[in-house]
């Protein structure tokens, strides 16, 4: 993530908008907050919502192998893989838990794009 937010910068400091502000001798502080900031955000938003459902998936897959969190506390890869005992007799239990997993990461992903839409400077179809 750190990557992504410094080539956005960097390719954001050398914009036309950046070099016309430093011409009028705006602060460096200014010129973070006002210009390149809100032009990165977009580029941090969706970084952080793929991010997160990889951490999902990887807090599930820990658990379910007994890695994780351990058994008094929820978690769906302890249910996962309690369903997994029950898998012939009540497919239900483990079907559920895993789409529950996966509703779980759309979700983010689909918070994300909404997220990006609304804090990108550039998007000029906002409702």
């Amino acid at each position: 993530m750190i990557r992504v937010v410094r080539g956005e910068t960097l390719r954001i400091k050398e914009s036309d908008f950046v070099l016309g502000a430093r011409t009028m001798d705006a602060s460096p502080t200014w010129i973070m907050l006002r210009h390149v900031l809100p032009n990165a955000t977009s580029a941090i938003i969706v970084q952080a919502t793929v991010i997160m459902p990889v951490a999902v998936i990887g807090e599930a897959l820990l658990s379910f192998l007994g890695l994780g969190i351990q058994p008094p506390t929820p978690s769906l890869g302890i249910m996962l893989s309690d369903a997994q005992q029950y898998i012939f007799r009540a497919p239900s239990a483990a079907i559920f838990t895993g789409i529950a997993i996966a509703a779980i990461c759309l979700a983010f992903n689909l918070f994300g794009d909404a997220l990006r839409d609304a804090f990108d400077p550039t998007n000029t179809t906002r409702k």
